[in-house]
């Protein structure tokens, strides 16, 4: 494998050159001047409703198709019509558990984790006043959700099994496939969120075995949307709510009221962005999800570099570290830290880098229940620095330094 192109990379982000460090990408990240343009070309020319008889109109039509498509590709799902676009991923989940809790049955119990966001746990939590019994799976102290844990509580009972990829907060990525394998075993499906690893791997449905899978665009490159994928004929046996013209089968049925376009045009041209660079790798590469997979493969080996010299500089600072820090669980992890520095409240610190045009962010991050398992007060959290592949080791180094300075102080 080639070396990562990372002065390729750079110059394909217009937001990178004004010279700031961007180490807040958990929360959303930059977009490549190709999804700039993407957008722009859909407002100046297609900005109308979908389906018309005139030309735009229509326009508008082959886009959202073509967006489909690319998605599809991007988690290689069997159909296009199991991806549904919409708002954001937490409106996916409240509708996707709502659905479910309008078919429990005799299988009322449901998992989720205290590894979380709080977005995948309280959509879950609310469905206590439909009958449904919450079972929690804990984190380890290592910072991991063990498959293994999952077998003592999974019970002829257990109706979905709600968890994340990987961590918001710290960064530990979970083992969908054991957990499916688990799951089903019992009779049970799996929801996923994969909104942090979006921008970190390749996701692969298929390979996954899971049933659902939600996720932010804007984390991987795209403007503000979200996406869900399911199982078609789990997405078609859904009761969902829809007005009365609009067919009961997805993705029709799950993408309620107008959603932007524009933006999923954006998601569209993210993927291809992903593609492209992809190409610019493995030219050879025979499909455009070997050219995905090939990208994403690429960023997966370049992120860990950025991980492992995150966890240097961290450690150089006598920083405390929460979740994976061995070398050789870095596969385990993506490049998001949450960490503190002895004497200095999160939110001091996030100042000081602030001010010296390093952005990071403080809090609990949406993983409340996370940072009390963590002995953390949620008011006051940690500091989390979240990078992905368009960010560099030179950017690490300053970090360190800033924070050395910032200790000195």
């Amino acid at each position: 494998m080639p070396d990562f192109p990372i002065t390729r990379v750079r110059a394909a982000f217009p937001a990178l050159q004004d010279g700031y460090v961007f180490f807040d990408n958990a929360a959303g990240a930059q977009s490549p001047a190709l999804v700039l343009d993407a957008v722009a070309d859909h407002l100046l020319h297609r900005n109308v409703q979908r389906g018309g008889r005139y030309r735009q109109s229509q326009e508008v039509d082959e886009a959202i198709a073509r967006a489909r498509t690319s998605v599809a590709l991007l988690v290689n799902a069997r159909h296009d019509n199991e991806i549904s676009f919409g708002m954001n991923a937490t409106s996916f989940m409240r509708l996707i558990s709502i659905a479910i809790g309008q078919s429990l049955g005799a299988r009322r119990e449901i998992i989720v984790t205290d590894l979380d966001h709080e977005a995948n746990i309280a959509v879950w939590l609310a469905l206590e006043r439909e009958g449904a019994k919450i079972v929690w799976w804990h984190f380890r102290d290592d910072g991991r959700l063990h498959p293994e844990d999952l077998e003592k509580l999974l019970s002829p009972r257990t109706r979905i099994v709600a968890c994340t990829l990987a961590s918001n907060a710290i960064g530990s990525i979970l083992d969908i496939a054991e957990v499916s394998k688990r799951a089903h075993a019992a009779g049970a499906e799996v929801f996923v969120d994969a909104v942090h690893f979006g921008p970190h791997g390749t996701m692969d449905v298929q390979e996954f075995d899971c049933d659902y899978l939600v996720c932010s665009g804007y984390k991987i490159f795209s403007p503000h949307m979200g996406f869900l994928w399911g199982r078609l004929e789990s997405l078609n046996a859904l009761p969902t709510f829809r007005e009365e013209f609009v067919p009961d089968t997805a993705p029709a049925k799950l993408e309620i009221g107008t959603y932007i376009y524009e933006n999923v045009a954006g998601m569209d041209a993210a993927v291809r962005y992903l593609e492209e660079l992809g190409r610019s790798i493995n030219p050879a590469a025979a499909s455009r999800r070997a050219a995905l997979v090939t990208s994403t493969e690429a960023i997966r080996g370049y992120e860990a570099q950025l991980s492992r010299a995150m966890l240097q500089a961290l450690s150089h600072a006598q920083a405390t570290v929460y979740g994976i820090v061995d070398d050789q669980n870095i596969p385990l992890r993506t490049p998001t830290l949450c960490f503190n520095l002895p004497g200095i409240s999160p939110a001091r610190v996030t100042e000081q880098l602030a001010a010296q045009n390093l952005s990071v962010r403080d809090g609990h991050m949406y993983s409340p229940r996370l940072m009390k398992r963590l002995g953390l007060a949620p008011e006051s959290g940690a500091v989390r620095a979240s990078l992905v592949h368009y960010n560099t080791l030179e950017e690490v180094e300053r970090f360190g330094s800033l924070l050395a300075d910032i200790k000195r102080a």
